[in-house]
């Protein structure tokens, strides 16, 4: 329980002192329909020890599945010392740099991500970290319209391989501020871009590339770069950093790079902890910095030429006219972002090579074994990185259930997106070749004893 210092008689004269007769008085403005007498359907106080018993059953009934879900959140082996060192005190309890003499480890870490983060991406700056992946494309897609003045329309346009998430938290962060959200032609057959089909007179801000794309395909990301820059748009990149081990970093895709680089940050170092907390990721072309939303962090000398760190580009209006503000993100993941920072200097280059290359090799296996089986079949031509869409001839749900029941996490539900019955599947290096043999072997008995088949 926190302590409380106020006494009675401090909170009645507090009260005289500003006019109130009543604490409930200071919260006049709420209707009164809305408001309710109490708590209904919450139990009642528990001591700590049955808080904590309470809290173990229901850490046990999540059970350790194998997981072969993907979509936008990854299970990577986390080296044990990432979040040993992450939950030590001086890290852990790290709060806002306000004052940089008084922060200058905080400061120093935030830098080294920084650099990172930018290294991955092949572009020039980065920014302290934002909340999330999702919300990461909204600030980029805000930032893209702030920077790209001459186009006046406020139109997004979409890679058909963004993730549909992002798309929603995006239209529901940006969409009151004007921007429009629209979806490119999609190739059947590949899952990519129709390059037949682009449209003309869009007039678009910018344009948004996801790279894999969220059914796990690769898009020819030097085209349609090249062609968002002839029409007269930025190009915003979302991408997995952990791919970027192997693939082409936005900053190198066409003839002059991809504008703003962002996406989620959890493959590195963060667990998947039930949906986060996780965070997101932003780079960009120094011509664009000072739009860029959030904090950045520069390294210095003071007067005795002695290195330093401090925040820089901090305009006013980020803290005292938010209407002003290019961001009024006034914190981020630190946490998230110091674990990040601590996985890379780890692994680094080589061991994020290594980690891609497994995590591909095992998802390559797992396909094959899958696609074997009578029903199963790409959905997609064309490459992947660790992620597959998989065509099934039956309702995806009942499989899944069924393999749940078997402790196996089989993958994601695709059919909503791909208008068919379709599963997104995914192995990471943390999966040995006994894990997909079982999981191979599970979905072949069940589809053997299943008779579900799309009509």
């Amino acid at each position: 329980m926190p302590f409380i210092p106020h006494t009675e008689k401090d909170t009645r004269e507090m009260l005289q002192t500003i006019g109130a007769d009543s604490i409930a008085d200071l919260f006049d403005e709420i209707p009164r329909e809305l408001m309710i007498d109490e708590l209904r359907h919450v139990p009642d106080a528990m001591s700590e020890m049955e808080i904590s018993r309470l809290m173990r059953q229901r850490a046990k009934m999540d059970g350790s599945p194998m997981c072969f879900i993907g979509a936008g959140a990854y299970e990577h082996h986390i080296p044990t010392a990432v979040w040993d060192i992450a939950t030590r005190g001086e890290f852990y309890s790290a709060y806002t740099p306000y004052q940089a003499e008084a922060s200058q480890g905080t400061l120093q870490t935030i830098y080294e991500y920084q650099t990172m983060i930018t290294e991955l991406t092949g572009l020039d700056v980065s920014n302290a970290s934002l909340y999330d992946g999702a919300s990461a494309l909204a600030e980029a897609s805000l930032m893209a319209v702030r920077t790209n003045r001459r186009v006046k329309t406020g139109r997004i346009l979409l890679a058909p391989g963004v993730n549909p998430v992002y798309e929603q938290v995006a239209a529901a962060i940006a969409g009151a501020q004007g921007l429009t959200f629209e979806r490119l032609p999609m190739d059947v057959a590949s899952g990519n871009i129709d390059f037949e089909q682009l449209p003309d007179g869009r007039e678009p801000v910018a344009v948004v590339l996801q790279q894999p794309s969220f059914a796990g395909t690769l898009d020819d990301v030097d085209k349609l770069t090249d062609w968002a820059h002839a029409e007269g748009a930025l190009v915003v990149s979302i991408v997995n950093p952990t791919s970027l081990a192997l693939l082409k970093p936005p900053g190198q895709w066409g003839e002059q790079g991809a504008d703003i680089a962002c996406g989620e940050g959890q493959p590195l170092g963060v667990p998947m902890s039930s949906g986060g907390p996780y965070f997101g990721f932003m780079t960009c072309k120094q011509k664009h910095v000072r739009q860029m939303p959030g904090r950045i962090v520069g390294r210095t000398t003071d007067l005795d030429g002695n290195p330093g760190f401090a925040l820089t580009l901090q305009a006013r209006e980020q803290h005292i006219r938010r209407s002003k503000a290019t961001s009024n993100i006034c914190t981020n993941q630190g946490l998230m972002v110091t674990a990040a920072t601590i996985y890379m200097s780890l692994l680094g280059y080589q061991g994020l090579v290594n980690i891609a290359n497994a995590s591909h090799a095992n998802t390559a296996s797992l396909v094959d074994g899958l696609c074997a089986i009578d029903g199963i079949g790409r959905l997609y031509s064309g490459p992947f990185f660790h992620e597959a869409a998989l065509q099934l001839d039956r309702p995806v749900a009942p499989l899944l259930d069924a393999l749940a029941e078997r402790d196996i996490l089989g993958g994601f539900d695709l059919t909503s997106y791909a208008g068919t019955d379709a599963l997104l599947v995914c192995a990471t290096e943390t999966k040995t070749a006994a894990d997909i043999e079982t999981c191979i072997a599970a979905f072949a008995d069940i589809m053997a004893r299943s008779g579900l088949k799309s009509a």
